[in-house]
């Protein structure tokens, strides 16, 4: 049986829907990160049958609650001292930056080297987002 240890102190993101640990890993690009990360794929689990989480041993400076556009059913558990001192339940939020790019190549943005990508939330059950500069959709369910 596989076995991770437990961390004292960092971010547990768990009940990740299977196969989506991968993607959130990436986008996070934790596979930079100089500190330790498990990414664990299809742990057993009561609730949901199978699931992903990651487990990280650091402190990261983003708003992880946007993970909610890639993923609304995870959790993200704040730990200290190898105990959960806070936990945050995702939701698709009404907008967020810096995560994504907008994929229009006359949108401002692609020009702009140190401008901040900012999405808006315009349809929930579509999970569709328009960029705030120039109006293009990104589908998060593709």
């Amino acid at each position: 049986m596989l076995s991770i240890t437990s961390i004292k102190k960092g971010i547990v993101i768990d009940h990740i829907s299977p196969g989506m640990g991968y993607e959130i890993f990436k986008l996070l690009e934790l596979e930079k990160a100089d500190y330790r990360v498990a990414l664990i794929i299809n742990a057993s689990s009561e609730k949901f049958g199978r699931k992903d989480l990651i487990k990280i041993e650091n402190e990261i400076d983003l708003d992880l609650r946007a993970l909610g556009i890639l993923d609304d059913q995870l959790t993200i558990n704040i730990i200290e001292d190898e105990k959960i001192s806070r936990k945050i339940i995702v939701e698709l939020p009404d907008s967020f930056e810096g995560i994504f790019t907008c994929k229009n190549p006359r949108c401002v943005t692609t020009s702009e080297r140190d401008m901040v990508q900012r999405f808006t939330l315009v349809d929930k059950s579509q999970k569709l987002y328009k960029c705030d500069y120039c109006d293009h959709l990104l589908n998060m369910e593709e």
